[in-house]
């Protein structure tokens, strides 16, 4: 099965950008291929199920049914019934994330479809670059500077967690990910962690391994959750620590930008603690650990550390 895939980052927050993106009828006001739409049998264009029908510049019509639309964390997806293309098995998705420490937002669109063997790797690069690169780079402009609609509301974990962070680096992610992919190596980009090393000399990349270091005074230890290099992520849990806290489980994951070979960078933490104790850990972790991280690991691969 073949992917196609392109993603960017907006100059607009999340909900201003989302307010435009998840009109299923809103193509023709910000695609440059899209000429005119309409939503089949009069149902407004937020009812999955709906099929929008529309044209493009060169009068071909193309017909695609939603299939999932969610306010909760900004994503849609949809499929053709009357293909653009030659291609079987055709479902896209567009998922929206804030980049938290700017207000921006990071955009992805992505396919999965069947191509026949005579058409290997040319539709990926049609509808990657021709429709969704296209489309992002037109809807930059269109979205840029523009303020959230009114009364629009953002949890700050981003579902499901207590904090959900994010940043954009200047390096490609795969470069970002060799560096953090190394879960005994938090010592070399954060300062408040020393003498980090893995309990019972196991790997680093050992799924159930555990790192132990000390986090100023205090000694944690953390054990592997998971470990994926196809989605650059992992996760995991505190089985040690002084800090007033239960349940704590957190990780990172990166994404390409592939519009500018950066790296979008996102970090979690979850965790049971009193209210009067999260006013302090949630900001806490927040700026002096997950995004304090990041800043560092950016500014070691600048400097060629």
């Amino acid at each position: 099965m073949a992917r196609a895939y392109a993603s960017a980052i907006l100059d607009a927050p999340v909900e201003a950008v989302w307010s435009v993106v998840r009109d299923f009828n809103g193509l023709p006001g910000w695609h440059p291929a899209i000429v005119k739409s309409e939503i089949e049998d009069g149902l407004d264009p937020d009812v999955v199920g709906c099929i929008r029908r529309f044209w493009l510049q060169d009068g071909a019509m193309v017909r695609e049914r939603l299939l999932s639309l969610s306010d909760r964390d900004y994503s849609l997806a949809h499929n053709f019934e009357t293909p653009a293309f030659p291609v079987g098995n055709y479902v896209a998705r567009i998922r929206l994330m804030p980049v938290t420490d700017t207000d921006r937002t990071f955009a992805e669109w992505e396919a999965s479809f069947d191509e026949a063997a005579a058409d290997k790797g040319k539709y990926v690069d049609i509808i990657s670059n021709g429709v969704f690169k296209a489309g992002w780079d037109a809807l930059k402009g269109h979205v840029a500077g523009r303020a959230a609609p009114e009364g629009a509301k953002r949890w700050s974990g981003f579902p499901p967690n207590k904090v959900w962070c994010s940043t954009v680096l200047d390096q490609p992610a795969a470069s970002v990910w060799r560096v953090i992919r190394d879960f005994a190596s938090m010592d070399s980009w954060h300062d408040a962690i020393t003498g980090m090393r893995m309990l019972d000399g196991v790997r680093s990349d050992k799924v159930s391994g555990t790192r132990d270091f000390l986090f100023g005074e205090g000694r944690l230890n953390e054990k592997l959750l998971h470990l994926d290099d196809a989605a650059m992520s992992y996760s995991y849990f505190i089985t040690r620590c002084d800090t007033p806290w239960m349940h704590y489980v957190s990780g990172p994951q990166l994404w390409r930008v592939t519009d500018t070979d950066q790296c979008f960078a996102t970090w979690f933490g979850d965790w049971i603690a009193a209210p009067q104790d999260d006013i302090t850990l949630i900001p806490f972790a927040t700026n002096e650990v997950y995004l304090k991280a990041f800043r560092t690991v950016g500014e070691n691969l600048r400097s060629g550390r």
